[in-house]
């Protein structure tokens, strides 16, 4: 049986093209930038610094201060997001603990618009560590 010139032809072309998309498909994916490593590293240890046992003036600023680094970070990967948590939701499968990570930002989130928020150093070293915990998952340390 002799195939027709004309439908070999259709059948390679169909085939080059679907090569041609595959490819392009590969090399135009957006992937996932990776992140400073020093700078991020740098910003955490700064954050760890500024917490004093004895100044819980430090403790709330260093929980803004880590919540606005995961943000950054999460930022500078492209997670998709007008807000913070919008970008959370998007790197959901990131996370090794999420309940972790949203818990020290609603923490951060109660501190930032409610008034009679009671803050302990104990909590304060919990949050830290998810937001540490959010850096790593990242890839920013």
């Amino acid at each position: 049986m002799d195939a027709n010139p004309a439908v070999v032809l259709i059948l390679i072309a169909i085939f080059l093209v679907a090569v041609v998309g595959v490819v392009y498909l590969i090399f135009t994916r957006k992937s996932s930038p990776k992140l400073n490593i020093e700078k991020y590293q740098t910003k955490w240890l700064a954050v760890e610094n500024s917490v004093s046992r004895n100044n819980s003036a430090s403790w709330q600023l260093a929980i803004f201060n880590a919540d606005k680094l995961v943000d950054l970070a999460l930022k500078e990967r492209r997670f998709a997001g007008q807000t913070m948590g919008e970008r959370m939701k998007s790197a959901e499968k990131v996370w090794s603990n999420a309940n972790h990570i949203w818990g020290a930002h609603k923490i951060r989130n109660r501190l930032a618009h409610e008034t009679d928020v009671h803050l302990t150093y104990e909590t304060t070293l919990r949050a830290l560590t998810a937001f540490k915990q959010a850096l790593k998952d990242l890839g920013a340390i």
